[in-house]
């Protein structure tokens, strides 16, 4: 069910994570494809957003400050996940690894890989500053207008 809530965690969180996947690409190697990196993690950030956010930032300011900071960590890990994922394929279609059990370790290799990469203050500030007042607002909204 659409509520201000989760509107306006999914507004936030998609500006959040595309700005955060913008900084990122800053510290990577010139000439780097991106391609649609950006927009992906956005798209993850909306999601997660929505679905984790929307629902829990309903209570007391404390509830929603824990349910903004919870949906940020959580956008992380889906969006390690998912571009390790998509890495992992395109090295098991090189024929990079010799069995699946060998590839799913290969992939949480490259999420805490990505994970190092990602761990600069540039980063994790803004996500956990940007969870915490995306909580808040959400919460305000989800009150106000309910």
């Amino acid at each position: 069910m659409p509520s201000a809530g989760r509107f306006v965690g999914a507004v936030c969180f998609m500006f959040i994570t595309w700005y955060a996947s913008e900084v990122f690409k800053t510290g990577m190697p010139e000439g780097t494809n991106f391609g649609n990196f950006s927009a992906y993690n956005a798209a993850i950030g909306a999601v997660l957003g929505w679905v984790m956010l929307g629902l829990r930032a309903h209570g007391s300011k404390s509830t929603s400050l824990s349910a903004g900071l919870t949906a940020a960590v959580a956008i992380l890990f889906w969006v390690l996940l998912i571009h390790s994922l998509i890495e992992m394929v395109k090295l098991s279609l090189r024929k990079s690894y010799d069995g699946p059990v060998e590839a799913l370790i290969g992939m949480v290799q490259l999420m805490i890989k990505y994970f190092v990469m990602l761990a600069t203050p540039e980063i994790l500030i803004p996500l956990i500053v940007g969870g915490l007042l995306t909580g808040m607002v959400s919460g305000w909204a989800q009150r106000r207008y309910m």
